[in-house]
């Protein structure tokens, strides 16, 4: 049994995802781009130890702050352990609202950033410059990172010049048939809900210390990595002078319009059963309806 549970951010899919896997003896998979990694706990809302105590979770908690772990990476990841679980006949509960990570590990997306390139004609090129030649080939893709992740830009530039298409149309141009059999389900939620809860989180993140965990990591890393593009902390590192209110009400904001982004994909971009509480989940299982894997 393989079962996604997908929504927007604060929706309650954690809290659902521990049920099930209790309820079927099952174990968590993480699907959430910032969860992957170590030391952001208060801006990412990781499960709490208590939480992670009560079944098996996997993939969250374990990546370097300073790494620029990429949708191919998790993709690798992913599937390593959805196979592991699969092999000893536990059910996997995948839950997260990242949906191109989803996607891309549950469908036969392929990456070309592997292959060798002679990439040495950029090494004198500033971020600045890179991040313009990728918005020229790639917009859609450049959008996606940070203009000062250079690994990053540069992998991308490299599979332009390999195939003489983008990343994104080559991506576009895959047949992408599920390689699982699963049950995908999406948290409906009433959307004035949904954006109480986002401000009520927002409210305790501030409460928990989300600003000293900003300040004791940038001290640490500094800001140029992937990780800080995550809401929450981007809003503290883009301004560093800014008061309390203003900066957590962009933060709202943001989290609010990134929402709404979520539900946009999960609707036009994988076939959900939307339910709004987990005996919606126990009735649709019952039916027993899977997507076909190839």
């Amino acid at each position: 049994m393989i079962i996604a549970l997908i929504g927007p951010t604060c929706s309650g899919k954690s809290a659902i995802a521990i049920e099930l896997a209790k309820h079927f003896h099952g174990e968590i998979i993480n699907c959430d781009a910032f969860q992957v990694y170590k030391e952001l706990n208060v801006g990412t809302a990781k499960p709490t130890i208590e939480e992670m105590e009560l079944v098996p979770h996997h993939l969250f908690d374990f990546v370097s702050p300073r790494t620029n772990y990429s949708v191919r990476d998790f993709q690798i990841d992913f599937r390593k352990t959805l196979d592991e679980l699969i092999s000893k006949n536990i059910p996997a509960i995948i839950v997260g609202g990242t949906g191109l990570y989803l996607k891309a590990s549950i469908m036969d997306y392929s990456f070309n950033d592997e292959a060798e390139n002679d990439m040495s004609k950029f090494e004198d090129y500033t971020n600045e410059e890179l991040y313009e030649i990728l918005m020229k080939i790639d917009p859609e893709d450049a959008k996606k990172m940070h203009p000062n992740n250079r690994k990053r830009v540069l992998r991308s530039i490299a599979i332009y010049h390999l195939n003489g298409k983008s990343k994104t149309d080559l991506i576009k141009q895959q047949e992408h048939k599920y390689l699982y059999e699963l049950d995908i389900f999406g948290i409906d939620i009433p959307r004035e809900e949904l954006y109480q809860r986002i401000n009520n989180r927002v409210d305790k993140m501030v409460k928990d210390g989300l600003f000293i965990e900003t300040k004791n990591l940038l001290k640490k890393y500094g800001k140029n990595h992937q990780c800080f593009q995550a809401i929450g902390y981007r809003e503290i590192i883009e301004s560093p002078n800014g008061e309390v209110d203003q900066i957590s009400d962009q933060i709202k904001k943001n989290t609010r319009n990134y929402a709404k982004r979520q539900i946009t994909f999960f609707k036009h971009q994988l076939p959900v059963k939307w339910v709004k509480d987990i005996d919606e989940i126990y009735s649709f299982l019952k039916n027993d309806s899977k997507i076909e894997s190839k």
